[in-house]
């Protein structure tokens, strides 16, 4: 990600933050209505779960100027994400719905050069998420 990216990513989601369980909350809508089969992933309280990935999301964008913490911690959380069922082919599913629920949280203020960003933060996430279930598997 380019330093404007970065820069983009951090002062939209501190936008975010405020309504961060709300966003949560929507985060969880889209996805399950993309794709109803995703539900029985989460046996915990969607509350709960919603609380962690919104503290993972603002940990990883926090890290995004140091990518040797950011990359490990990603991997390892995308070996764990494995092990949970989670397949390859969600992490577009997940994508599109962080995507949207960003675009009506932030409103006018999710301009194109925000979408751009927030779309090469989750590339970034999503790949080496997957590098992390490639490393679980190979071990």
């Amino acid at each position: 990600m380019t330093p404007s990216q970065i820069s983009l990513v951090r002062s939209s989601f501190e936008l975010v933050a405020p309504i961060a369980l709300q966003a949560a909350q929507l985060f969880y809508a889209h996805l399950f209505q993309a794709d109803p089969s995703l539900r029985s992933l989460f046996r915990g309280d969607i509350e709960q779960q919603g609380e962690r990935l919104m503290v993972m999301i603002g940990r990883a964008v926090q890290m995004l100027d140091r990518p040797q913490m950011l990359v490990p911690a990603l991997r390892a959380l995308g070996a764990r994400h494995d092990g949970y069922g989670v397949q390859a082919s969600h992490y577009a599913t997940v994508g599109a719905a962080l995507l949207k629920t960003l675009s009506l949280g932030l409103g006018a203020a999710f301009t194109p050069e925000v979408a751009q960003a927030w779309t090469a933060f989750y590339g970034l996430v999503s790949r080496c998420m997957l590098e992390g279930v490639e490393q679980r598997l190979a071990a």
